[in-house]
């Protein structure tokens, strides 16, 4: 505790860097003007803004390291992902593993970031301590100790063919006013076709959900979305911004003179024998068009209601519902809940020869053998109520009606479930019971609403711990308290996390899982509806009914080890 205390001349005097002479001008500057001793020492040519941050970082009781006369092992540099190292400029130099205990130590560059170490001690899933080298030394290390990785991506660019990736033709009257930028030039240069080409293989290898191109003044960042959290790759140069966001729009067959309207376009794509489909949405802001593409590769999702996420009882339940004559189910949750996941999930488990199955999208995801899928179109009409009158005269037994969003579409849904039709929408709340209150905004009855709600299902999509380096862990008390426990409930339990490794990019995470509340419309729950009852009237009839919360389904998650507290927690509200 000393040492945190000691004042910042002294430590720079103790480093030989000063003279008691000079700390005595420097503080006598300080009263006449204020400002931070430090920065004055650095105006007065005493010392140099990394023998500052040195002292800093010593004056807060950090190591100092040189790092040009420490050779790290390799087995402690692969404890921290090239791309984290780079990020947080930090590299990692020692490790220390004492039974249940993992501590990294890790050089920084900036040891005034003190919210590093918490952010490194979250994706790592170790206690992270700090040490203090220069800038240059951190730089010269990841030179030195991730040099492969970072060549590996030239690699890669070298060993693209035009048999990697293949965009489908375009039409020429589809490149419109092009000449205005002179585009032609910029979408085929090499480097520009090379680069997004390895964007696109690098996310669709990653099983990233989204690809993020965002122009800043300084930068352009290009982000991918894995397991619904946002990783940054190496920026590619920013005088590429514009020509890399041409060709994208290019290829969606949207107007690259349109810089000021936001635009949406669509990019089919051959990878390896298989399609994979890029929805593309372009936004202008005050440093240019920010794109974010939406990647649908069916190799990747799964559309089996066995492999979703749902516990064995939850899975009956779902199948009843699937079989019944009729009725309206409601999947919920926020976006990118995985709510289209499993609505197609169960369109694939009805879907039987017997059956006719009719979908309304705003935009159809994947294509279904077998279902008939159509598409939204506002900008002539075709909206989910109109489609919605003429699908109902085309004798489905099934309806999937994407989204309810006003009272006319919740109408003819409702009419469709009671004259012998079961029906699948969804809605954005935050849990089952919340839904009735959303129906109820819409305008629809409460009489109506009791006579054709069959059940409600809120869900969210946990990130699932890496196989590969999967271990059991003891929770602290902090961690059960997060969860609403107390001590005496974690009996038994056991507790899992991901310690990092190559398989997971050094996250702990492969993959999601989904955790569910399905909430039955019981004749006692019914009742509620048609009396008015509030939401947390509703909450708590359902749980004395027999349904599960999203928290109480995320501990089970935990307990099975498919899951963390972490994520849990980040994910589900605790219902008391």
């Amino acid at each position: 505790m000393e040492r945190h205390s000691r004042p910042l001349g002294q430590l720079l005097k103790e480093m030989e860097l000063i003279t008691e002479g000079q700390i005595q001008e420097a503080l006598t500057l300080q009263r006449a003007k204020g400002g931070a001793l430090g920065d004055i020492l650095i105006e007065m040519g005493y010392i140099t803004r990394e023998e500052l941050l040195i002292a800093l970082g010593g004056q807060r009781g950090m190591e100092v390291v040189h790092l040009d006369e420490t050779e790290i092992p390799s087995d402690v540099t692969s404890k921290v992902p090239a791309t984290l190292a780079k990020t947080y400029k930090i590299i990692p130099i020692k490790w220390l593993e004492e039974g249940d205990r993992k501590l990294l130590t890790v050089a920084m560059a900036n040891p005034h970031d003190i919210n590093t170490l918490d952010d490194l001690k979250y994706l790592l899933h170790c206690d992270v301590i700090g040490a203090v080298a220069s800038e240059e030394a951190v730089n010269r290390a990841h030179e030195k100790y991730y040099a492969g990785e970072a060549q590996s991506l030239n690699q890669v660019v070298a060993e693209l063919t035009e048999n990697d990736l293949k965009f489908e033709e375009l039409k020429d009257e589809l490149r419109k006013k092009g000449s205005a930028y002179n585009v032609e030039e910029m979408i085929n240069a090499a480097p520009v076709v090379k680069l997004l080409n390895l964007i696109l293989l690098t996310a669709i290898k990653a099983q990233a959900s989204d690809v993020h191109f965002e122009p800043f003044e300084g930068e352009f960042k290009v982000r991918y979305r894995v397991d619904g959290v946002l990783y940054e790759m190496e920026a590619p140069p920013l005088h590429l911004a514009l020509p890399l966001i041409s060709r994208v729009k290019v290829l969606s067959n949207l107007d690259i003179s349109e810089t000021r309207l936001p635009q949406d376009g669509r990019i089919l794509l051959s990878v390896g024998q298989r399609p994979v489909d890029l929805r593309i949405s372009t936004l202008p802001t005050i440093f240019g068009e920010s794109v974010v593409m939406r990647v649908l590769d069916r190799s990747v999702v799964k559309l089996d209601l066995e492999k979703i996420g749902l516990r064995e009882d939850d899975m009956n339940m779902l199948k009843n519902l699937i079989n019944l004559p009729h009725g309206i189910i409601i999947v919920t949750g926020p976006t990118g809940s995985g709510k289209t996941t499993t609505l197609y999930s169960c369109l694939n488990f009805a879907n039987d020869i017997r059956w006719k199955i009719i979908t309304t999208e705003d935009p159809v995801e994947y294509d279904l053998d077998g279902i008939v899928q159509c598409q939204i179109n506002d900008d002539i009409g075709v909206t989910y109520a109109n489609l919605l009158r003429s699908i109902l005269r085309q004798d489905p037994d099934t309806i999937l009606v994407g989204e309810m969003r006003d009272l006319e579409t919740a109408q003819i849904a409702v009419e469709a479930a009671l004259t012998g039709h079961v029906v699948f929408s969804t809605l954005h709340t935050n849990d089952a019971p919340s839904s009735i209150t959303r129906v109820l905004d819409l305008g629809v009855e409460p009489f109506l609403i009791g006579a054709s709600l069959e059940a409600i299902v809120a869900q969210r999509l946990v990130r699932r711990i890496c196989l590969k380096c999967k271990e059991e862990i003891q929770p602290t008390e902090e961690m059960i308290m997060e969860l609403g426990l107390l001590p005496t409930d974690m009996k038994n339990k056991k507790f899992c996390w991901g310690r990092g490794c190559e398989n997971c990019n050094g996250t702990g995470y492969r993959g999601r899982l989904a955790i569910f509340e399905i909430m039955l419309m019981n004749d006692r729950v019914k009742e509620m509806v048609m009396n008015h009852a509030s939401t947390d009237q509703i909450r708590h009839v359902a749980r004395e009914q027999g349904m599960r919360t999203l928290r109480e389904s995320g501990l089970l998650a935990i307990f099975d080890g498919h899951t963390t507290i972490e994520e849990v927690v980040r994910e589900t509200l605790f219902a008391a």
